[in-house]
């Protein structure tokens, strides 16, 4: 395949069909299994869902209502994004225990549905009210921040599919704009790494979603292109549903590292198992 810059990926039109598998996999969760945990870190399935919502309803009052959260402290460096970030979701996390499974489901149902429409209408190319900082960003656009919650709606979900034992919705649809944005933090995994210009590491993912992609230093940076180059120094193989572990914070999964596949200088391939498609 040859190599292709990363256009805009748009993801709009795939949050309904999301919520509805969402939905429909929470209505039918035994109560017992609300309980079990997840890749999440200490959360549990009913904790993932309840930040879920609340990931909902703050983007909607930021968006729809013009509402930003106070500040405690001020904002300067990506430590204090971090811990506020945590707060936020410990916080939301923690509402959400006040809830009974179906209230939380209804409610997604709801914010969910407003939240499609919101993000249907949004124009993709005007400036986003947030960045994408993982990404190495400092000013989006809509598309790039639509497709963050994409990412962001994506993965959890699958955490919950992971923990009761659920397929993860792996099928082209869904993971090719997944993967398209996810590797978009590559170069800023790779950013602290010197190399010669020209030097390359590609992904190949496998499964029911495959494609590849490459890091490829370019007058002194790191790009991101779909594609192989065709003399990689490094190259990463990996399942489709190992991938999003690897991204999106969940690399302690058992097993994980012994079924990835590296080839070449292991020094070029280890930012990229680094790297990291998430704020926190």
């Amino acid at each position: 395949m040859s190599l292709q810059n990363l256009g805009p990926t748009h993801t709009a039109s795939l949050f309904r069909p999301l919520l509805a598998e969402l939905i429909g996999l929470l209505r039918a969760l035994p109560g017992g299994e609300w309980g079990r945990p997840t890749l999440a870190g200490a959360w549990k399935v009913r904790d993932v869902a309840a930040h879920l919502l609340d990931g909902d309803l703050r983007k909607l009052a930021a968006y729809r209502d013009g509402h930003q959260v106070p500040l405690e402290t001020p904002i300067r460096t990506d430590q204090d994004l971090v811990r506020f970030i945590n707060s936020l979701n410990a916080s939301g996390v923690a509402f959400g225990a006040r809830l009974s499974h179906r209230l939380l489901t209804d409610l997604l149902e709801l914010t969910g549905g407003w939240l499609a429409e919101m993000t249907e209408v949004l124009p993709p190319h005007e400036p986003s009210l947030f960045a994408v900082s993982w990404a190495g960003e400092a000013q989006s656009q809509n598309w790039m921040d639509i497709g963050r919650e994409y990412t962001e709606r994506w993965h959890h979900q699958m955490q919950i599919r992971d923990a009761i034992g659920e397929p993860r919705l792996l099928a082209p649809r869904w993971m090719d704009p997944l993967l398209d944005l996810s590797v978009r933090a590559l170069p800023l995994a790779y950013a602290h790494l010197s190399a010669s210009d020209g030097t390359a590491v590609a992904l190949e993912i496998r499964g029911p979603t495959e494609g590849t992609w490459s890091v490829i230093r370019q007058k002194g940076v790191w790009r991101v292109l779909r594609g192989q180059d065709p003399s990689p120094n490094a190259l990463v193989r990996m399942a489709a549903d190992d991938v999003w572990r690897v991204f999106y914070n969940a690399a302690h999964s058992p097993g994980l590292r012994e079924r990835i596949e590296t080839e070449g200088d292991l020094n070029l391939a280890q930012p990229m198992l680094n790297a990291r498609s998430v704020i926190v």
